[in-house]
């Protein structure tokens, strides 16, 4: 993997696009099986999609989700509560996922 520079994330899709999608992939295939398949792409495509990962500092991420997160739910299969779960079990995924590429695990 490429070594992780903070100041180079700023620019995370010229610096570390691999690595973004890598996490994003495992991330997806992680909570595959374990959610309901249409509620997972749902939130993959229709949310995640346009989700911007954010170092925080200290070896942590965090994913800064679109404004209108909401009104993207609504338009997806699956009731407020299921779409909670997924969504926040897929955010934490993919922090993960970024920890353990950038060895921060």
């Amino acid at each position: 993997m490429t070594e992780f520079d903070a100041e180079k994330f700023d620019e995370k899709y010229v610096h570390y696009f691999e690595e973004l999608e890598t996490a994003y992939s495992n991330a997806y295939q992680e909570l595959h099986g374990q959610y309901d398949s249409e509620v997972l792409r749902g939130i993959d495509r229709q949310i995640l999609s346009e989700s911007e990962p954010v170092y925080e500092g200290d070896g942590t991420f965090s994913i800064r989700l679109p404004d209108d997160t909401a009104a993207r739910a609504q338009s997806l299969p699956g009731d407020e509560a299921t779409f909670d779960t997924v969504l926040s079990a897929f955010t934490d995924a993919i922090e993960r996922e970024l920890c353990r590429l950038f060895e921060f695990e």
